[in-house]
């Protein structure tokens, strides 16, 4: 997706806050946010990792600098094998105008060594936010792949697919229950913003979230 579009493709539906999470990458976000400068939108730096266990989970951050430490470490723990583009498609790196830059050489459409554990203590310890995403799915879900919620590791919250309510959500995955939920577009393709969770936060920022996550303060989500 070209930066100024997804700019564009938000703000038309009055949303004014998205994360960057690309595949295992970080290359794409500073991009994005220099898309949005002079905009109302704040573009969050994220990444969706792929853990050893092969379960997305979504990686938040405030600044740049704390996703390219976590980048540096997962570049080092995915396979060193270089992409396909005939197989596994293009991996784009493009400036705030959307032109090309280079092609990310490493192939990301992999797991990282990294297992959920390891991935949860270098995010939190990077002051991330770090989120088992989709958990409902079969691809990539976490209970598709272990069957539970791990209890070792401080869960802040869960994302659930956009195909389903969270009171569903709850009903057909009772592993899920007391835990807080979080629902976004997960978006891959302009068309897919959909402005499903709202927000009531005071900033834009990982701590603001983490409130709203667990209605702290006076901050909360909610769904419509």
């Amino acid at each position: 997706m070209i930066p100024p579009l997804i700019v564009e493709s938000a703000l038309d539906l009055g949303i004014t806050l998205i994360a960057i999470t690309d595949h295992n990458s970080s290359a794409n976000i500073e991009a994005v946010q220099k898309a949005a400068i002079n905009t109302p939108l704040h573009v969050l730096p994220g990444m969706e990792l792929q853990t050893r266990e092969e379960v997305h989970s979504l990686c938040l951050f405030d600044t740049l600098e704390q996703i390219m430490l976590l980048q540096k470490l997962v570049s080092e723990t995915l396979p060193q094998i270089e992409n396909d583009p005939e197989h596994f498609g293009e991996q784009f790196v493009v400036d705030e105008t959307g032109e090309f830059i280079r092609r990310e050489e490493q192939l990301l459409l992999v797991s990282s060594s990294l297992s959920i554990n390891d991935a949860w203590k270098v995010v939190t310890d990077l002051g991330g936010l770090f989120i088992p995403a989709h958990v409902n799915r079969k691809a990539f879900g976490l209970l598709e792949n272990l069957g539970l919620v791990p209890t070792d590791i401080q869960i802040e919250a869960l994302e659930i697919s956009k195909h389903i309510n969270p009171s569903d959500a709850v009903k057909q995955f009772p592993q899920i229950k007391g835990y807080p939920l979080i629902q976004d577009g997960d978006v891959h393709r302009l068309d897919e913003f959909n402005g499903k969770m709202t927000l009531f936060i005071e900033k834009p920022s990982i701590e603001e979230i983490a409130f709203a996550i667990h209605n702290k303060n006076g901050r909360m989500i909610s769904f419509s």
